[in-house]
């Protein structure tokens, strides 16, 4: 059965680029447009990993991510950060928010399977 991924990002071009390359990768995924959707369908799907846009209109990433390790139900789902505001001391900031990883934008197609395949098989990428 193949592992199912979680995007939640609201620009359309990224999200069909991240869904593309993962399908492609032969993972089941589904896709949420905003941190509200994206708390609602984790719930309802517990995916293996999320990866989840840090800056949306609506419910942030970071208040959808908090809202998930905070449940009792979602608090052990792997969920990886997305920015295109990537500074310096981010990275620590997503960490000690819950997130279990981070990637910055514009995302490497390239590294971007690797990634998967290591948060997925060891928690870590």
């Amino acid at each position: 059965m193949p592992y199912k991924i979680l995007i939640v990002e609201d620009n359309a071009n990224n999200s069909s680029l991240l869904m593309d390359i993962l399908t492609y990768h032969g993972y089941e995924v589904t896709v949420a447009v905003d941190g509200q959707e994206g708390v609602t369908l984790a719930i309802k799907l517990m995916p293996d990993l999320i990866l989840m846009d840090i800056q949306m209109p609506g419910m942030d990433g970071m208040t959808a991510g908090s809202i998930l390790k905070g449940d009792p139900l979602t608090r052990g789902l792997k969920i990886i950060a997305l920015t295109s505001f990537a500074m310096q001391g981010d990275e620590e900031k997503f960490l000690a928010a819950g997130f279990d990883g981070y990637i910055s934008k514009p995302i490497s197609t390239r590294e971007l399977p690797a990634l998967i395949k290591k948060w997925l098989e060891h928690g870590v990428a």
